[in-house]
């Protein structure tokens, strides 16, 4: 059933890629309308993420966050779709990295590293375009779908201009083996653990549990953490900022780096939320007893 699904699918999903952009956001557009307006796709879970990440803000600033964060994420599925096709020259006009000395450090030291960042901005599109600077040949961590067909589509359109993925369970491994190459390894990390293997702590205004294997593969490797966000300036343009968060991750207590990246992308939400991800069920667990005294 998966295959035939994918196979019906494919014609579309590829008719869908060669749009020029600006037939691209009239589609997307269209579905804000039918996703936000008609079926309103987790409505429910937005507005209470919203509302108990900005217990300050007025009704009418959370309605304006939810609805600016529909038409991003319209505008996401579809620039997502846009990477199986695009050009490596339209992909360079559509970001505007004007200092990545950050990276460009370690790359001249011949040094590999990690990148931290959240599902914000376009992270797939944002991932090609790295592949187009002369820095760390990149690899993206990525949960695998169960789609084994749609997984595949995702990989070739991750890798198509020649960055490599690591499937999440296998990340430090694949880290290992390609220790004499010159990486870098990208971990989006604000996804939901399992809250008995979780670092908790406050953020955006709730317990939240956050994977500790970013900290414990940092500190392992003792690679120095980036922190990179993409922030679309308008429609479709998105300007890469790149920040060192942390030079010798095994200096630092436990947790110390789990706090430190998790906060900076704190930062990056409270100033611009609308391009989060938050129909993500991120605070589906509770705070288990054990951890009642813990921040």
């Amino acid at each position: 059933m998966s295959a035939i699904i994918y196979y019906l699918a494919l014609p579309f999903i590829y008719l869908v890629s060669f749009l020029p952009f600006r037939v691209l956001y009239l589609l997307s557009d269209l579905m804000y309308l039918l996703i936000f307006r008609v079926f309103g796709y987790r409505k429910d879970v937005v507005t209470e993420n919203l509302r108990n990440s900005f217990p300050d803000k007025s009704t009418a600033e959370i309605e304006r966050i939810r609805s600016d964060f529909y038409h991003h994420l319209c505008d996401l599925g579809l620039e997502t779709i846009k990477t199986l096709t695009i050009s490596p020259a339209a992909l360079q006009r559509r970001f505007k990295c004007e200092d990545y000395s950050a990276i460009k450090h370690f790359y001249d030291t011949n040094q590999s590293v990690i990148i931290v960042m959240g599902h914000m901005g376009n992270w797939e599109m944002g991932g090609n375009y790295f592949s187009l600077l002369p820095l760390h040949h990149l690899y993206v961590i990525y949960h695998p779908l169960r789609n084994k067909y749609f997984d595949r589509l995702f990989i070739k359109m991750r890798t198509r201009f020649g960055n490599g993925v690591y499937p999440m369970k296998t990340a430090y491994r694949g880290m290992v083996k390609n220790r004499d190459e010159l990486t870098a390894t990208t971990f989006v990390a604000d996804q939901t653990p399992s809250p008995a293997n979780a670092h908790w702590m406050t953020f955006l205004n709730q317990d939240t549990a956050v994977f500790k294997g970013t900290e414990a593969i940092a500190r392992k490797m003792d690679y120095p953490i980036i922190y990179l966000s993409l922030i679309p300036e308008k429609r479709g343009l998105y300007t890469v900022h790149c920040e060192l968060l942390i030079e010798h991750p095994r200096e630092l207590s436990e947790n110390e780096v789990t706090e430190i990246h998790t906060r900076r992308l704190e930062r990056d939400i409270i100033k611009h939320p609308e391009t989060w991800l938050w129909s993500h069920r991120r605070w589906k667990h509770q705070k288990p007893p054990n951890q009642a005294n813990k921040n």
